[in-house]
This record gives C-alpha cells, structure tokens and sequence, in this order.
C-alpha cells in the first residue's frame, strides 16, 4: 500500500474514533455552550441557539447525561453552561456530581432561553450566544460536533476561520485526481477530503498491513467502551430495553447476542447512561454499530486479538467511507452505513477476502437503504438491530453464492458505484424528507 494512503488512512481511523458522554449532537451543544461560558465568564440571563434542523432532530427525544433525566436542547445548554468543562470536548458533561443536577434543571426551566432554525446550507451548524449585563460571547460550531470556527466576546472576535465546505466529491475522476494531487504532495486545508481517498479496496489492503501497535490504543479503547455500555444496557432498565427483549424472544444464540448487545449499548446511550463511548462518523449510535457484534463474534468464537483489531479497522473504516458520501447528518439513518459495515468487519475476522466484503456490503446495503433518521431516541436501538441483522445476512448471503446484482433496485455493479448511489440517496435525495420528518416531530 502506498505510504500516503496508510497514512492517511491511519489518521482518520485515530481522529474519527474519539470518545463522547451522551448522544453527540447534544454534547455538541453542552460543548459550545460551556464554552461560550467560559468566554462570557460568568452565568448568562440570556442563551440565543441557532442551529441546523438535523441538529434540532437529533436533539429533541434524548435523554442528555448529567441532567437527572432531562431532554432537549434546553438541557443539554443549561448542563454546558453550569457545569461543562469544555476542555473535555464531547466528554464534556462526563464528570458533572448530582448536587448539580437541580441547579441545571431549574436553569434548562427558567432561564431565557430562544431556539431558531439556522438558514445556512450546512448540515450542522450552531450558533450560541450568551449574554449578561451588556456583555455577550458568542461560539460557531459548523460542519462537525467540535469544529469551532467563530469566538467572538463583546464585538471582538478571538478566532475565525473558514466555514467549511459541503461539497462531496461524486465520481472516480474526482477522487482519481485527489489522489494524484495527493502524490505530487499537495496538502488540503479540510480533513474531511482525505476521506474521499477511502475504497473498500484500499481500506482491506491497510488491514491486513497497518501495525497494531500503531492502532493499538485507539481500538483497544473502542472495545473497552464500548462493551462496557452493552453490558450495561443487558443489566438495566433503559429505554424500550431492545437488546433485552431480543435475547427474551429469540434466544441467546451468537447471531441474536449480537444484534441485541449492540442494540443494548444504545439503549442505554439514548437513555441518559453515565458512560462513555467511541464513536465512529460522528455518531455513538455509529461507533457502537461498527463494533460491538464484531467483538461479540471474535470472543464467542475465541478469535485472536490481532485478528480483531484488524476486523473493527475493516468495520470502522467501511463506515466512515459511505458516510463520507452521505455527510454527517442526514435524513438517512446513519445504522445503516455502520451495519452493513460491521457485516464487512464479521465477514473479514471469519476468514472472509475482498470478494466477500465487498459483496457483503453490497447485499447489506440493498436491504436497510430505506431506514429514515428521525432523530435520536429509544428507537435507535431497534434500527441498529435491524442494520446487524442486515450486515449479518449480507454475509451469510454470499457465502451461499446468493447476492443482489446490478439493477436490483438502487444496487449497481460494484460496491464503490453501489456505495456512491447510496450516498446520493442519502445526501441529494432525501433532502425533502429530512425536511417533512422534521416538521412531523415538531408539530405534533
């Protein structure tokens, strides 16, 4: 593999699977809004939030961490501002005491606080501004959960930079000549180009070739958290409690265990649990889906550790690729991506080649496209149960010599053209969607 591909690809795998307390889009605001705190340097008697309508959707059913039970964006603001600490990024909120909790209640209540819809084409966007006494601070958050891009206190601006770009590239001509620009050593100013280097192809290559000690601690991590939370949701009462009725209904073979740890892990994130965990494309939901039935399968089937590692660098990257495609935030359910990758990551630890992963993904994809994103919630559990089921069947599919073709619906001839439709599903044509699921949740 070339060098400037597994570097590349190294440094997505470390920068995109970063630890995150409570559901993201939340922690985002709970982020800024601690921030713009500190800046203010002082509580405010008035809070201002501007934000794009998937970030108002992700955030209006959830369960925001350190707030004794509260939803909503009122929550997670009022939890940045009392007791965030933003230096924690998306662990902002993750060592709030409970003394705290009624303080930021009766603040998430009482305080002065408007919400409105931000009118840029960007698909996050925030804007928080606080105000107290005639002073003000103000943050910008665009693009992704911690891309700060405007500091402002009192009219003077501390830090600026460039709103960054929403444009996808969407053909191999494209991404043929990001690559030879990337030989002639050009640099790019947004890291989220790199992604477009991303192929199923090369992503198997640096698999079997990338250094465990080099991912060691960023996937050793992932399993870490993100087990822990699986267990977590199997052992209490969290939400609609999917994964436990899973293993009640259908029993406890490895195939179930597998949908319904993960399913468990989001049952508790969605739900308000205290813990930790790794996410994958920007998402909790994401980062547990990639790899929580991956482990299942390597330890039930008592798979060496290396093996592993190298299947969830299979599973994560794999995700983070279509979703590059699709962008952060979508009316498409972003489960979907990470199921059918993580049935590419259980394919490659069962001994499975480049022929099988690929047509894993493929069969994965043809049967979930269809799931909407309508904001997170309990429901998100039973999506991601769907999407292993998906990912799994994908798998077992070819191993039958049984696959979906070209012309099957949305399914074209090769997995990266199959991928690039479902992006543009994802990202052009759902818009409208997005649009009418946004105005279903908030006019009830």
């Amino acid at each position: 593999m070339e060098k400037y591909l597994y570097d590349t690809y190294l440094a997505i795998l470390k920068e995109e699977l970063l630890p995150a307390f409570g559901c993201t889009e939340p922690i985002a605001i709970a982020y800024a809004a601690a921030m713009a705190r500190e800046i203010l340097n002082e509580i405010p008697d008035q809070v201002e939030i501007i934000a794009s309508g998937n970030i108002i959707k992700n955030v209006k059913s959830v369960i925001v961490p350190g707030t004794g039970g509260k939803r909503g964006i009122c929550a997670a603001a009022a939890a940045g501002i009392i007791a965030g600490d933003s230096s924690k990024k998306l662990e902002v909120l993750s060592q709030i005491p409970e003394e705290k909790y009624a303080e930021i209640q009766d603040f998430a209540e009482h305080a002065n606080i408007t919400i409105d819809f931000s009118d840029s084409d960007l698909v996050f966007d925030l804007i928080i501004r606080l105000s107290r006494n005639g002073s003000f601070s103000k943050i910008r958050l665009a693009g992704f959960h911690t891309n700060i891009v405007l500091l402002e206190k009192d009219g003077k601006i501390l830090y600026e930079k460039p709103l960054p770009s929403s444009v996808a590239l969407k053909d191999s001509s494209e991404k043929k000549e990001l690559i030879q620009a990337c030989e002639n050593e050009v640099t790019f100013q947004e890291d989220s180009q790199n992604k477009e280097l991303l192929t199923v192809e090369q992503i198997f290559h640096f698999a079997n070739e990338v250094s465990l000690e080099e991912i060691r601690e960023t996937i050793s991590r992932q399993i870490s958290y993100n087990m822990e939370i699986a267990e977590e949701g199997l052992r209490h009462n969290y939400g609609a409690n999917v994964g436990q009725t899973l293993l009640k209904v259908y029993g406890d073979s490895l195939y179930i265990r597998a949908r319904a740890k993960a399913a468990a892990a989001s049952d508790a994130r969605m739900n308000g649990c205290a813990l930790p965990v790794v996410i994958n494309s920007g998402s909790g939901n994401q980062g547990i889906t990639v790899s929580v039935p991956v482990i299942e399968y390597a330890r039930s089937l008592h798979i060496d550790e290396e093996r592993l590692y190298r299947a969830l660098v299979i599973s994560n990257l794999t995700a983070i690729h279509q979703k590059a495609g699709i962008g952060s935030l979508s009316a498409y359910c972003g489960a979907v991506s990470a199921g059918s990758a993580c049935g590419a990551g259980i394919a490659y630890l069962l001994g499975g080649k480049l022929h099988e992963i690929e047509h894993t993904i493929v069969n994965a994809l043809a049967i979930t496209s269809g799931i909407i994103c309508d904001g997170a919630k309990a429901s998100c559990a039973a999506k991601i149960s769907s999407a292993v089921d998906a990912g799994l069947l994908g798998y077992y599919m070819i191993l039958e010599n049984q696959q979906f073709r070209a012309g099957d619906g949305i399914v074209k001839k090769g997995v990266e053209r199959t991928i690039s439709c479902v992006s543009r599903l994802g990202r052009d044509g759902m818009k409208e969607t997005d649009k009418e699921i946004l105005d279903i949740m908030l006019n009830e």
